[in-house]
């Protein structure tokens, strides 16, 4: 139920203040329309460069050489050279696959503002040293359990916080707000009435059944 999670962090950033913090984050970073960033591929300026005999068309020793060997995966048609739209279509071969930890390359590599890049990675640093708990310098699955099951512990209680308003340790129907008033039967698995704390956590913790599958990005496993 990790919308459960996604709902703690939702409540306690409106009781919080957060959406105020958020809608300054992105007044902060306000991202240029795609074909305004540097690193659009134009395709029209691409073929103005390389189509040497302006046929329209790009033979295998008209591209740059680092892209040659892409050539035959990018002629779908199989004609021996490759038109805009093939290459426009086929510039996605060109890139390695996206990995959710490339996000700190394209924070150094994108941002407007070094000064606030250097508190984001510091941050992110300062996150993945408390990860290695051991010091070795590796993060391990053991590791990253733990600090999992510390924070879905510590948003549980700041949702608990935010919606106990008589401090009794339960959520009432009364009380609920949000997603945890929309499954709140779900959530109530002893059916008394009322969602306690362990209750809460029990399905914070629980993941998909599609998150099984070793290998897949946790990015992925959260959809």
């Amino acid at each position: 139920m990790l919308r459960l999670v996604t709902c703690s962090l939702a409540v306690t950033a409106v009781l919080l203040g957060g959406p105020a913090r958020a809608e300054d984050r992105t007044r902060q970073a306000k991202p240029a329309a795609a074909k305004e960033g540097p690193l659009h591929f134009d395709v029209d300026r691409f073929f103005q460069d390389f189509d040497k005999n302006k046929d329209g068309s790009l033979a295998r020793d008209e591209l740059p050489e680092a892209m040659r060997k892409h050539f035959d995966r990018i002629d779908l048609n199989k004609d021996g050279k490759l038109s805009k739209e093939e290459l426009e279509q086929g510039m996605a071969h060109l890139h390695p696959p996206r990995r959710p930890s490339d996000m700190v390359y394209i924070l150094v590599e994108m941002s407007d503002c070094d000064e606030c890049c250097c508190d984001e990675v510091q941050r992110a640093y300062d996150i993945l040293r408390k990860l290695d708990k051991n010091g070795d310098g590796k993060i391990n699955a053991d590791e990253l359990q733990a600090m999992r099951e510390g924070l879905l512990k510590e948003r549980v209680d700041m949702l608990f916080k935010a919606l106990d308003q008589n401090q009794d340790g339960r959520i009432s129907r009364d009380e609920a707000r949000g997603h945890v008033r929309e499954d709140f039967d779900r959530l109530d698995a002893n059916k008394d009435g009322y969602v306690d704390r362990q209750e809460l956590l029990r399905a914070a913790e629980k993941r998909p059944e599609k998150a099984a599958g070793k290998g897949r990005p946790a990015a992925e496993q959260g959809r």
